[in-house]
């Protein structure tokens, strides 16, 4: 058999089992090795006990986290019988088990190293936090509630890390499960499209109904725990209005990991991708995922540490952020409006993602598979069948967020306000929809924008770039006029709810723009599935590739490998948007956290004042620099791999030929090694220069006698880079997708195919528009985030 394989050059001399070279040791947490060493009946009664343990706390708090906890734990059941459906999926011919073994090993190898290194980071961190809100002051809430420093100091610190641990978490179960489904979906698509589209659905439902269940169960957890060790809303103790704000540290945490999981993720993911392309496709002419090439398998595991893992832990900083900016907002109006039970405001977010796992749940298993098993038959467009599953998504969220409410947000001092409400989250439900539409009219080869970047592929490689920089610059006009609109309409909803201060002046404003945003997220599990979709499928193909799976197979795995593109795309869309609205909430928390601790009015900020403008041109310059830099990380990580790629097909002129196999292994470790060295410079940027402005001109403001200079200075620089980066964010992301998509479109036939000039001038493009979509746009809407919970956390350190 071996001797035949030779003669039709279909296989090297040595068909080993595994990739050798390329296996690690298990990188399953200490924890979930832990519980595996446990006898399941004694788990069994374990869980148990914690699951009552968590009832009693949710039943001391409020009946409504009661019903939070119960939604969250369905879903998790749900989300194992999608484990199980999945894993049950036969994994093909041994030669598809070899490949996706090795990518199995190479990614976890890569997560338990990279992990290891932010979690020692975040540790440092901690004890800077500890130090600062130790030898901070308090503000008179909390003097008056009897919560001293220290304890202040603790509660930050330990939601910090468990944010932390649990954006960990959603990034290992992304990553977990895109691993074990990749096999699963090359098989399937040896007899059917629709089942290896069900087999991806499903397979990136499980991590999204997990990441979502995991924020919601995180946050009501803590704020339930809080709320029974505080024992708030005792005489003597704090007001369950200012609760909230302890929850800070928990988003900080979350986007913190989140930020360099998706830095270190994105640049492994690209400059394997990078190096593979140029020598692969464009200096030798073989395929793309062509088993030949020796940077395949750091590709194919790039697209599992840097799509999944990093996404899953960027949206699940997403949620959490969101859920705590509303809860923040929620129990300030109530606390404005002098509301008898401000629980329903404050809860509101949690309740509203508790419907999205109920929503996105009926989406996921709306996409069902057919009798038909025929590859002859016509392949059906998976855009077109996801996108019945996302209206039958946004149909349910609209009946549900009506549902909720009116269930919690009425109230007799303005008993039509629960409406107003209602339209402000309907608004945020519109504006979901139509920059998912943006994004896929933008990047799908469908339509005319990105035929037209294809086009320009027939006259060279520089008009290639030229059609792809404007297309992406043109991108960014929908977008921001679409928030622009959602931010004024949430707003004036919000205003005109009937809901007033002591002094009779409207407050719902913010509140309603705090709806909004979770009306926006309120199909966030169902957006998420759609997104891990596409690492999912992309690594089907190059299983089925290397694997040389026949011709049928291959045209099934690129068609899913082309919507997952725009899939993925769309994403970055809505959580760009999702981040600008989340970050503007986040803005206003941080006006009433500095005015709580200095005593002053902080109601705005006078870009006239130099300082201040000075502010906003940092915070702009941050967003160059920190782009800038994430991408010279991917090209200087590619050169390396290049470097390598073209000393193996030199020193090994058999492969070509398939006599001698090349060194995956030696690639893996070239980018594994890299990104984790490449990503802290831009990390530590994004970290380091919101603290170092606000200390400098607290300095200059104190000798001046400003008071508040420090906290307005970074205010400025906040509001700038927010601004800066929503833009840079969808320019590079658009641009990004639109130059993959120009390449597929030329590789299914179109002006000249696969090969071609314009093949290889669509190729060029691609290359470039890589690290801008999946490394510095997509780690751009994290750092915005980020930078608006930072600001919140060290707030004290301004004044």
């Amino acid at each position: 058999m071996m001797e035949e394989d030779m003669e039709n050059g279909r296989s090297y001399q040595e068909r080993p089992r595994t990739f050798s070279t390329v296996r690690s040791k298990s990188s399953i947490p200490l924890v979930f090795r832990l519980l595996m060493r446990i006898n399941p009946r004694a788990l069994i009664i374990l869980s148990l006990l914690g699951f009552s343990g968590v009832l009693y706390v949710g039943a001391s708090t409020s009946p409504i986290v009661v019903f939070v906890f119960c939604i969250c734990t369905l879903s998790l059941f749900f989300s194992l019988y999608l484990t199980k459906w999945v894993l049950t999926k036969d994994e093909g011919p041994p030669e598809m088990s070899e490949i996706s073994d090795a990518i199995r090993d190479g990614a976890e190898g890569f997560f338990r190293t990279q992990y290891g290194t932010i979690s020692k980071m975040a540790c440092i961190l901690a004890f800077v936090i500890l130090g600062i809100y130790l030898f901070r002051t308090s503000t008179p809430q909390q003097e008056a509630s009897g919560l001293g420093r220290a304890t202040s100091a603790y509660i930050t610190v330990a939601s910090f890390l468990l944010g932390a641990l649990c954006s960990g978490i959603a990034g290992f179960v992304g990553m977990w499960v895109s691993v074990r489904a990749n096999v699963r979906v090359s098989s399937a698509a040896r007899r059917s499209a629709r089942e290896a589209l069900q087999i991806a659905v499903r397979a990136g439902g499980f991590s999204a109904i997990v990441v979502v269940c995991m924020a919601v169960f995180g946050v009501a957890i803590l704020y339930s725990t809080f709320y029974v060790w505080l024992g708030v809303d005792s005489p003597g103790s704090m007001k369950v209005t200012d609760l909230p704000l302890l929850l800070v540290g928990y988003g900080f945490g979350a986007s913190f990991v989140a930020l360099f999981a998706q830095l270190g993720g994105g640049i492994y993911t690209k400059a394997a991708d990078v190096g593979a392309d140029l020598v692969g496709k464009v200096e030798q002419g073989i395929p793309e995922d062509d088993p030949r090439n020796p940077a395949v398998i750091a590709d194919l595991v790039g697209d599992n540490v840097g799509d999944c893992a990093a996404r899953g832990a960027d949206l699940f900083e997403s949620i959490a952020a969101e859920i705590i900016s509303a809860m923040i907002l929620g129990g300030t109006m109530a606390q404005r409006c002098k509301i008898e039970d401000p629980s329903g405001f404050i809860l509101f977010p949690l309740v509203v993602h508790s419907f999205d796992l109920v929503v996105s749940s009926v989406g996921i298993l709306s996409i069902r598979g057919t009798r038909d098993s025929s590859l002859v038959s016509p392949i059906e467009d998976p855009m077109a069948i996801m996108q019945k599953g996302y209206s039958v998504t946004i149909m349910l969220a609209v009946l549900t967020f009506g549902v909720s409410t009116r269930w919690l947000l009425y109230t007799e001092q303005a008993p039509s306000a629960w409406l107003n409400f209602a339209l402000c989250g309907l608004v945020g439900i519109i504006t979901a929809y139509a920059f998912v539409w943006i994004s896929k009219y933008y990047t799908d080869y469908k339509h005319e924008p990105v035929r037209l970047l294809a086009l320009s592929s027939s006259t060279g490689h520089g008009t290639n770039i030229i059609a792809g920089v404007s297309l992406g610059m043109e991108s960014t006009a929908l977008p921001v006029l679409v928030i622009s609109v959602a931010i004024i309409s949430a707003y004036w909803l919000g205003q005109t709810s009937g809901l007033v201060d002591e002094s009779g002046d409207p407050t719902g404003g913010l509140f309603g723009t705090a709806v909004a945003t979770m009306g926006m997220l309120s199909t966030a599990g169902y957006v998420l599935t759609m997104d891990m979709f596409g690492p999912i499928a992309d690594n089907a193909g190059g299983i089925v590739e290397m694997s040389q799976q026949p011709e049928s197979v291959r045209e099934i795995t690129d068609v899913l490998d082309a919507v997952g593109n725009t899939t993925k795309a769309t994403t970055k869309g809505f959580a760009i948007g999702s981040a600008a609205l989340a970050s503007f909430l986040l803005f206003s928390a941080y006006m009433d956290e500095v005015a709580s601790f200095s005593q002053l009015p902080f109601k705005e900020v006078d870009i006239a004042v130099p300082e201040i403008f000075v502010g906003g041109l940092l915070g702009s310059m941050l967003i160059f620099l920190f782009s800038a830099w994430a991408c010279s990380a991917v090209g200087r990580t590619a050169q390396e791999v290049v470097n390598e790629v073209r000393r193996q097909f030199i020193e090994r002129p058999g492969i070509m030929d398939y006599k001698e196999k090349p060194d995956y292994g030696r690639c893996v470790a070239i980018v594994a090694s890299a990104s984790l060295r490449e990503m802290i410079r831009p990390g530590a940027l994004a970290i380091i220069s919101p603290m170092a402005v606000g200390v400098i001109f607290r300095i200059l403001g104190h000798s001046t006698g400003q008071p508040l200079l420090g906290a307005k200075v970074v205010a400025s620089m906040l509001m700038f880079a927010t601004v800066a980066g929503i833009l840079m964010a969808l320019f590079l992301n658009t641009a990004g997708g639109a130059w993959d998509n120009a390449k597929k479109y030329i590789e299914t036939g179109a002006l000249g195919g696969k090969g071609s000039e314009s093949h290889k001038a669509a190729v060029t493009g691609d290359t470039v528009g890589d690290p801008f979509k999946d490394t510095a746009g997509p780690s751009l809407h994290v750092l915005i985030k980020m930078l608006a919970t930072i600001t919140l956390v060290m707030a004290p350190i301004f004044l």
